[in-house]
């Protein structure tokens, strides 16, 4: 059976299972920058007048995720524990200040830790070439509207930058004119159910947060599916077990996510 894969699926070979033989986890951070759109004309935007804007970034081709749109983010450095080990280190603490240090590396952008809401934490199957364990907030940004003159990407690991609409972005993504990572996919598609950002926030604080650690395996037909907690095929890495559903369909074509397992 021919295996079909997507040109965004970033999970490598399937055939390793075990995290005994899996490359270790870099802890790393990423921080969902939000702001309220301008008023539209477009007939998909909320009967508010306003639509959620996020803050994406393009990384460089030859870097880790290169040349996807990503968010503000990136691993977790020796700076960011202040002092303390690793292993004895506050790991959310860590975190935050990784999330605040890299958005003002790859932005320019200044913001502040006690803004920031834990949503998800992402953690990719043992067969994935370079495995980052996640830590996920997300923020309004400046309630100016922080205008694009404002950020500042260096022109070699991010080379662009552009606030937009979380639909419009998945929109690109199944024309393919930009490659989105699953989590970034995932994250944009939840986000897009709110009209504001108050909202979005909102019922970031008031839900626990996801965790997606992610089993990857073939259906029958060959395409690869990514898997979290309450899919039936999730423990057995089975796709094609009957029962709940709550999962990443990847079809070459485009990516469905299907859930009847979880409470968003």
């Amino acid at each position: 059976m021919t295996e079909k894969i997507h040109r965004s699926d970033i999970y490598g070979d399937l055939k390793n299972r075990n995290e005994k033989e899996a490359s270790p986890l870099i802890p790393a951070s990423t921080v969902i920058l939000l702001r309220d759109g301008a008023r539209t004309d477009d007939s998909s935007v909320s009967q508010s007048g306003e639509d959620i804007e996020v803050l994406m970034l393009q990384k460089n081709q030859n870097i880790s995720f290169g040349g996807m749109w990503v968010f503000p983010g990136g691993r977790i450095d020796d700076e960011d524990y202040d002092g303390e080990g690793r292993e004895a280190a506050d790991q959310m603490k860590a975190a935050l200040a990784a999330a605040v240090r890299e958005t003002v590396e790859e932005t320019a952008l200044r913001v502040d830790a006690e803004d920031f809401v834990y949503f998800a934490h992402w953690t990719p199957p043992p067969a994935t070439p370079k495995r980052f364990s996640t830590w996920f907030f997300a923020a309004e940004a400046d309630n100016t509207k922080t205008a694009s003159h404002h950020i500042e990407v260096d022109g070699e690991e991010i080379l662009n930058h552009r606030w937009i609409r979380p639909r419009e972005a998945l929109a690109l993504h199944a024309d393919g004119k930009i490659d989105l990572a699953p989590p970034t996919w995932l994250t944009l598609y939840h986000i897009d159910k709110y009209p504001q950002v108050d909202l979005a926030l909102d019922r970031f604080r008031k839900t626990e947060e996801k965790i997606y650690k992610t089993h990857v395996a073939k259906d029958k037909s060959g395409v690869r599916v990514a898997m979290w907690h309450g899919d039936a095929g999730y423990e057995s890495w089975d796709p094609d077990v009957a029962g709940e559903r709550h999962r990443l369909v990847m079809r070459e074509n485009g990516f469905v996510f299907e859930n009847t397992a979880e409470e968003y």
